[in-house]
């Protein structure tokens, strides 16, 4: 492989000169500064000035964290914005394409289809694995993005890191890692290789183990000179003051995060087991998130039989490879205690 970034950028945004915010235009911590420059009301309220468009202070916390540099990360509003940029910095409408591979997380379609770039669908193989050799026909020199969701949603599996490793030396475009339940997974974050791949992208985000999804706080981590290009068409002022500060309360409470994802865990284990004795539950599949994906006899009967007894899943029966699958979250021990005393009376 030889991977060169300038080829796939987008050529309007190599020329791009991005919005220069007032508060891109100086690095100080305020205290001695008079704001008159960015036309703000000047009575303190907490919420009154602009946030720093850079979000350092997080950004600091999370690259020590995650043994990496701040210039390898750029934070959006939720992953979704995270991914609508890269569509967005590479992507050429009505030119390039993406690989996604279903069953997975709907809003890589979504947004193909929102930036008028192709989505070339590569199914996973019966083991819910990537098909190397089917991802690799599928790429041309108009293959931009190849996402890969993993651990995966809807399956709860991981990817076997062989494939990826194989896809990242064979590809010349960026490969996509969504890693939005990592922290629920036996498997190491793929930013421990950041270093090793100049096309490696790693999305992580809040709003899973660290419970902040009423926050949207996504994360790319990728090289230097990706997270330059993205930057140059990011909005100026896309991660509010509210949530910066709320996220960096609670990266900081790292311990309280471990608490919870290994309570999680462990009550996904109970529910696993419950699941188990369940008449209509056919197979448990293996997860590495936080939730497992079931087949029933009859998923669409079963999802609304639930829902009438007050207990919302998730039916996946419409996904490919999902026939009569539903995805049950692993919540609180008293919600697991609910949905396992539903599904013993439906």
């Amino acid at each position: 492989m030889s991977f060169n970034l300038d080829n796939i950028i987008r050529e309007n945004v190599k020329g791009l000169s991005p919005y220069s915010s007032a508060r891109d235009e100086y690095v100080s911590d305020g205290s001695t500064m008079v704001f008159l420059d960015a036309n703000e009301n000047p009575f303190e309220n907490g919420v009154n000035r602009y946030p720093d468009p850079q979000q350092r202070g997080l950004k600091a916390i999370l690259a020590e964290q995650k043994g990496i540099k701040e210039e390898n990360i750029l934070l959006g509003n939720g992953s979704d914005e995270v991914l609508d940029l890269l569509f967005r910095a590479f992507c050429e409408p009505k030119q390039d394409n993406v690989i996604t591979l279903p069953p997975t997380y709907g809003m890589y379609k979504v947004l193909s289809s929102i930036n008028l770039v192709e989505n070339r669908e590569v199914l996973l193989t019966d083991d819910f694995q990537p098909n190397v050799s089917e991802i690799k026909k599928a790429i041309d020199e108009h293959t931009k993005l190849l996402f890969i969701c993993s651990p995966n949603n809807p399956t709860g599996n991981s990817f076997s890191t062989n494939s990826i490793e194989e896809l990242l030396n064979s590809f010349n475009g960026l490969v996509v890692i969504d890693e939005a339940y990592i922290d629920f997974s036996s498997e190491e974050s793929w930013t421990s290789k950041l270093n090793d791949y100049p096309n490696l992208i790693i999305t992580q985000t809040l709003s899973k183990a660290y419970g902040m999804a009423g926050i949207r706080l996504g994360i790319c981590i990728a090289s230097a000179e990706i997270i330059a290009v993205v930057n140059k068409i990011k909005p100026p002022y896309n991660v509010n003051q509210l949530t910066q500060e709320k996220a960096t309360t609670r990266v900081l409470d790292i311990n309280s995060v471990k608490n919870e994802v290994n309570e999680i865990l462990a009550e996904r284990a109970k529910l696993e087991e419950a699941l188990t004795t369940v008449s209509f539950v056919e197979k448990i599949y293996p997860t590495n998130a936080n939730f497992i994906l079931a087949k029933v006899d009859d998923a669409t009967l079963r999802y609304n039989q639930l829902l009438a007894k007050g207990v919302v899943v998730r039916n996946r029966t419409t996904q490919p490879l999902c026939e009569n699958t539903l995805r049950f979250t692993v919540g609180s021990a008293v919600e697991n205690k609910t949905l396992t005393e539903a599904l013993k009376m439906i």
